[in-house]
């Protein structure tokens, strides 16, 4: 994971770049240009596909402006696609399915902002100089006319591409004023693109970062997700920690900085956090090989409860107790705020609460029954339990690092074996609901619950024990009673 900007990009490569790309397109580009043009119409192939285009990345949805108004986009396309939608009609957006391309063709724009609204008013315009000016990043402030293929490139897109800088087509302030998710995404591309961030664009960002409060949390969630699935989140946190958006969005990681102190000791908290992500993202072949986010940001979020539990100890040492418990409550708190999903917000909940629980077995010492309950407690998290723990040591001894892993080996191969024997993932106890009432001569309730959960850690401690051993123990549990 690069801490710093790739290198500048040859104009001669760009161009290569495009070319080749563009050739590829052309089945679509030039039909649905020549489509356009002789119905009296401009169009051009907008935004992303063209600055991905000169990155050398391919791409199957492509996006189109137009001087076409929406009602005569959808009558073009009706005829040329396979399939259409027009959810965005209301934005001037008209879209279609031409076998494995998926199109959008969008009416030039001319967006107004009222400045305490979270939504825009959009206008049409009259030009592609206009619809390219209101654009965020000049990057993205390119086109290609098609069928012709003459470049557009009004603020000099090309060549802060060829550098890998953000800038934005007029002053940042006013982008920013007009629509200030686009700070955000500024972050966003920058971990996505490995661009750095012009220096007007980071001033802007922080004199500006309290405008991020108008825009819907849905809004910041799912730029906050493309980051951290991106292929250099470091770069995006790193920019919205230093800008003050973060203590807006996601107060909870700039709060990790506080944890250095002038005595040095204990290590840095955000540092360290930043790295578990990296390392996490390492691992992600364990879990299929695409970006993760669940556990990518357990991984952001596993140390959140420091700044809360944070003591220091007589003797110079420095103690966090209990901060896997306060830390998932935290990180439930912040994404029911973002809205997440009540699964992911579990999913993500329960990594930070069972962080350290592999530590907690000291050196490897695990009974059968504390790798029963590691297994049970994790349940469908356990691969990506794995994942975050191993991702949790950062630790420059090599020796104790090397430790850490042979002892998580280890468990792995416990967990596999027992597995094998016990199905351990769907542990329940030897005697269901009914066969309890059954043998107490009782009705539903309570009671039953509570010889449930004895027989199941009976079952967690000894392993499968027959229908005969736990009618015994339940007999024995209840004349206990």
């Amino acid at each position: 994971m690069p801490e710093a900007p790739l290198p500048t990009l040859r104009l001669a490569d760009v161009q290569r770049a495009v070319a080749d790309e563009l050739d590829r397109m052309s089945p679509v580009i030039d039909d649905l240009g020549r489509l356009f043009t002789d119905a009296g119409h401009e169009l051009a192939l907008v935004g992303g596909p063209v600055r991905d285009a000169m990155l050398g990345r391919a791409h199957h949805d492509l996006d189109f402006a137009t001087s076409a108004r929406p009602e005569e986009t959808e009558r073009l396309l009706k005829g040329w696609g396979d399939a259409l939608w027009d959810m965005g009609r209301a934005f001037g957006t008209i879209g279609c399915r031409k076998g494995e391309w998926v199109v959008e063709v969008t009416t030039y724009r001319s967006e107004v902002y009222d400045p305490t609204s979270r939504k825009p008013t959009v206008d049409f315009g009259d030009s592609l100089d206009g619809d390219l000016g209101r654009r965020d990043f000049t990057v993205n402030a390119m086109a290609v006319q098609v069928p012709g293929r003459e470049l557009e490139d009004p603020y000099g897109g090309v060549v802060d591409l060829a550098h890998r800088v953000l800038r934005t087509p007029g002053r940042p302030e006013d982008s920013f004023s007009d629509d200030p998710l686009r700070m955000m995404r500024a972050a966003r591309f920058a971990a996505q693109l490995g661009f750095t961030v012009a220096p007007e664009v980071v001033a802007a960002m922080t004199a500006m970062a309290e405008r991020i409060d108008i825009i819907s949390a849905e809004r910041v969630r799912d730029e906050l997700v493309k980051l951290v699935c991106a292929p250099y989140p470091r770069l995006g946190l790193t920019l919205l920690v230093e800008t003050g958006l973060a203590a807006r969005v996601l107060p909870e990681l700039p709060a990790l900085a506080l944890e250095r102190d002038e005595h040095h000791r204990h290590k840095d908290v955000y540092e360290h956090t930043l790295t578990v992500l990296e390392q996490a993202i390492d691992l992600e072949d364990r879990l299929g090989g695409e970006p993760d986010f669940v556990s990518r940001f357990a991984a952001l979020m596993h140390d959140v409860g420091k700044p809360r539990t944070r003591r220091f100890v007589d003797d110079g040492t420095v103690t966090f107790h209990h901060h896997d418990v306060v830390g998932a409550k935290l990180t439930r708190k912040r994404m029911k705020a973002l809205k997440f999903s009540n699964d992911e917000v579990e999913a993500v909940s329960k990594l930070v609460e069972l962080h350290l629980r592999f530590h907690g077995y000291g050196n490897g010492e695990w009974t059968d029954s504390a790798v029963r309950r590691y297994v049970r407690d994790a349940g469908d998290q356990l691969e990506r339990l794995h994942v975050l723990t191993r991702a949790d040591c950062t630790t420059r001894n090599q020796r104790k690092a090397e430790r850490l892993r042979r002892t998580y080996d280890a468990l792995e191969e416990r967990i596999a074996r027992l597995s094998e024997e016990e199905e351990l993932g769907s542990i329940r106890p030897d005697l269901d609901g009914n066969q309890i009432m059954e043998i107490l001569g009782i009705a539903p309730g309570r009671e039953v619950g509570e010889a449930y959960h004895h027989l199941l850690e009976l079952r967690m401690d000894r392993g499968p024990m027959g229908e005969d051993e736990a009618r015994a123990a339940l007999l024995a549990w209840w004349a206990s009673r």
